[in-house]
């Protein structure tokens, strides 16, 4: 338990499943949409390069085991918000979140991204990319951005952890689930292109 949220120790993996372990990547998702992906897949067959319609992540598409689900930007950021450091669990890179006795252990599972990304969607080849240098973790909100293109999601690295509103939905993401019940009521609010700058900065370049 975190500031109020109970947390899964590992991330989904096939969806109704957690990972094997704290370490182990799991699968990645694309948000709002039930079906994983492994990084080493080779074949894309029901990819979905479109625009992810819907403001929040249904739960018909959740993921997550039965008794818990996708957590929503309130809680990305209560996590945010809290103690953490890089470390390596078991030679896997990530973030140690909270303070003991009660942390969690996020890896760096890097993403599926496509090669060509604008405001105005995504095209190009699937690639995998970033394993142990950075993770992004999805929530169930949608962004504000006014298409509704992007979607809230925690994102980290050795440096920094940040949780922003401008993340490509055809993307896919690690998905770390909280336990079904009371849920984090903490309005926060951020300007739109200044999350755009953060991110590209923190998160583009190296």
């Amino acid at each position: 338990m975190i500031n109020g949220v109970r947390w899964a120790t590992r991330n989904v993996d096939k969806p109704g499943t957690f990972a094997e372990s704290p370490e182990s990547f799991g699968m990645l998702f694309q948000w709002n949409l039930k079906k994983g992906w492994n990084a080493t897949d080779e074949e894309r067959e029901g990819w979905d390069s479109s625009t992810i319609s819907g403001i929040e992540w249904r739960e018909e598409n959740d993921p997550c085991p039965e008794g818990w689900r996708v957590p929503n930007h309130r809680e990305l950021f209560s996590l945010e918000e809290t103690d953490s450091e890089w470390t390596t669990q078991n030679g896997v890179n990530g973030r140690l979140f909270g303070t003991a006795p009660y942390q969690i252990f996020l890896p760096a599972a890097g993403l599926l991204s496509h090669t060509v990304v604008t405001l105005y969607g995504v095209s190009g080849d699937v690639r995998f990319s970033d394993a142990n240098e950075r993770g992004r973790y999805w929530s169930s909100t949608g962004g504000i951005s006014p298409d509704r293109w992007g979607a809230w999601a925690m994102l980290f690295n050795n440096r920094h952890v940040i949780v922003g509103n401008v993340n490509p939905r055809p993307d896919g993401y690690s998905v770390r689930c909280v336990a079904l019940g009371r849920e984090v009521l903490v309005e926060v609010e951020y300007h739109f292109e200044v999350l755009v700058e953060i991110e590209y900065e923190i998160f583009e370049t190296k």
